[in-house]
């Protein structure tokens, strides 16, 4: 592991407590705090039934997961077995808190992305979620996620996107260079002891990637926040800049 990669997992521990705090910011008391699965009829660009009938009864496992929202949230969707990978261990806690919360079946398991402590073909469906943006070495992530994979297996890969990210939304300019990957560092908390290390890869340097790995790349959704989609303008206090330029992207792929 890198010295940015191992960095970014310091500040993961260091940040879980009040990532997963601010996360459940809206949760009423008693209720269950979200577990969104990227397989949901609301998650962004929608399912997509002609490349996945639904992920019942199919082995999934959920690369970079953090609090494991993505793994219980796909769960309760009839998915069997579930796995969520993260290399933070605050991370996993939270994640199997969440499990035991929702009292679904999910196993966790601390590890890196780039060496999944996975077996060959064990999977028929993967995703990743704001995750692989934080991992210097790209390619040798998605040729793990190709190697833990079935062949036609599906994979969903959402990262924030790079014109998004070099975008300053106050001053509706961009301040950031949307042709430099990166590394790019992100002082999340003064008192952290570290910083957050990104990467901002173009589209044609994510497609390309997803390509000399392996995968079929079907589809590639251009989306915008939830409270974008939500609001007209006038009726929120973000800066109307947002209205005009896609928050994340989600690539829809097959392992060939």
């Amino acid at each position: 592991m890198s010295d940015r990669h191992q960095s970014n997992r310091q500040l993961w521990n260091e940040w879980s407590d009040d990532f997963q705090a601010i996360w459940r910011s809206d949760t009423k008391d008693g209720e269950l705090p979200p577990a969104p699965s990227p397989f949901a009829e609301d998650a962004p660009g929608g399912p997509q039934p002609e490349l996945l009938d639904g992920v019942e009864g199919k082995a999934y496992v959920e690369l970079g997961c953090g609090g494991g929202q993505g793994s219980v949230g796909t769960a309760k969707l009839g998915a069997d077995p579930v796995v969520g990978v993260d290399f933070s261990g605050e991370q996993i806690r939270h994640a199997r808190r969440l499990r035991d919360r929702y009292g679904v079946d999910a196993r966790f398991v601390q590890g890196d992305v780039t060496a999944l402590p996975l077996p060959d073909d064990r999977f028929g469906v993967a995703s990743s979620e704001a995750a692989f943006q934080m991992v210097p070495d790209l390619d040798r992530a998605l040729a793990e996620t190709h190697r833990v994979l079935h062949e036609g297996g599906v994979f969903v890969f959402s990262v924030p996107h790079p014109l998004n990210e070099a975008l300053d939304a106050e001053s509706a300019t961009i301040e950031g260079d949307y042709l430099d990957p990166g590394p790019r560092e992100i002082t999340i908390d003064d008192s952290y002891d570290e910083v957050l290390t990104t990467y901002d890869r173009s589209l044609a340097d994510l497609h390309g990637a997803l390509v000399d790995a392996g995968f079929d790349v079907r589809r590639l959704i251009e989306h915008q926040r939830h409270a974008v989609e939500e609001n007209e303008p006038g009726d929120t206090d973000l800066p109307e800049v947002l209205w005009r330029v896609p928050q994340s992207l989600r690539f829809w792929a097959i392992a060939k």
